[in-house]
């Protein structure tokens, strides 16, 4: 896996999943949630609050005693980490000199003074006006974090690249659930483009909030149409499909279709080419703007499928896909 790779992965960091920080040593300069918004991080010229310039990300005092900062974040779903991203846009003179992360898995309550915290990513060199990715291999899921910054500063965001984790053994077999759903470990694996909106989005829960909250692609001047590959968090079988074009009105896509298998073995970047002789499991369907459209007796019986590949016609935004169905345990 590049350095790169694992940012296709959900950020389980992401406010918009319900992640927050429950605690954290000192943010007098800014506020600490900053640091888990989705948005890119951003400079205002001349901006100032009471406690000093306005920065968009988690900034802590000047430490005049020994010790170091640090802030606890409940992630809104348990997952494995598969890669870190602490970025230091617009922090110069005010980044912290390396930073670690620890996590722990605490279903049940908050950590507290006797919980073992596991590391997760070791003491890193951080740089101002800067991202550090660094990859994480570990598989356990975790429930928080203890992003630690040595021994002060700011930081604009923090990431964590990984896969929701689900109890699937707990889920009723006749129980209807999205299965593509970030929060049930649903993941965009791969898109033709996402010039305006990245694919990931579309898994994310509630409504978008604007046009940039969904997925987007550029106008299309060649022949062909633009897709998605989506990875469920469950193998199961579909009942209803929901199309969301929510704030898409100018540019949502004439017509849609899905594909979908039950696939087995093989890596990631294979799937792209396979996926081009995947069954059909909705034909394809006319969409109209800034609206949700629920599909169940046009899909197909084609059993448990663990892939779709959602087929826009031929460009345009998709806010939401919903994949509700049952579970498969084989």
């Amino acid at each position: 896996m590049s350095n790169h790779a694992f940012t296709h992965f959900v950020n389980l960091a992401d406010a918009r999943l319900g992640t927050k920080a429950i605690f954290v040593t000192d943010d007098w300069f800014a506020e600490v949630n900053r640091l888990l918004q989705p948005t890119p991080p951003v400079w205002k010229e001349g901006v100032f609050d009471d406690n000093g310039k306005w920065m968009d990300g988690w900034e802590s005092r000047r430490k005049r005693f020994e010790g170091y900062d640090y802030a606890i974040i409940e992630l809104g779903v348990p997952g494995t980490i598969k890669g870190v991203d602490i970025d230091t846009s617009f922090f110069t003179g005010n980044y912290p000199p390396s930073a670690s992360l620890d996590a722990c898995f605490s279903p049940n309550a908050d950590p507290n003074d006797d919980t073992v915290w596991t590391e997760v990513l070791a003491s890193v060199d951080l740089s101002g006006n800067s991202q550090h990715l660094h990859e994480v291999h570990d598989d356990r899921p975790w429930t928080h974090l203890r992003f630690n910054i040595y021994p002060d500063g700011g930081v604009a965001r923090l990431r964590v690249y990984g896969i929701p984790w689900c109890d699937w053994s707990k889920q009723d077999l006749n129980e209807s659930v999205d299965l593509a759903a970030a929060l049930n470990g649903g993941r965009a694996l791969a898109c033709s483009d996402e010039h305006f909106g990245r694919m990931s989005n579309i898994l994310n829960p509630g409504r978008g909030v604007n046009m940039g909250d969904g997925w987007e692609t550029a106008r299309r001047r060649t022949p062909g149409n633009d897709w998605v590959i989506v990875a469920l968090g469950h193998p199961g079988t579909i009942d209803s499909v929901l199309i969301d074009t929510l704030h898409f009105k100018g540019n949502y896509p004439d017509s849609c279709s899905i594909q979908a298998a039950f696939v087995k073995g093989g890596t990631d970047s294979q799937i792209e080419t396979q996926s081009l002789y995947w069954r059909e499991l909705l034909p394809s369907q006319k969409l109209d703007m800034h609206r949700e459209h629920t599909f169940t007796e046009q899909i197909r019986d084609i059993g448990p499928i663990t892939h779709v590949r959602l087929n826009i016609f031929p460009d345009g935004g998709v806010s939401r896909m919903r994949l509700f169905g049952r579970i498969h345990r084989s």
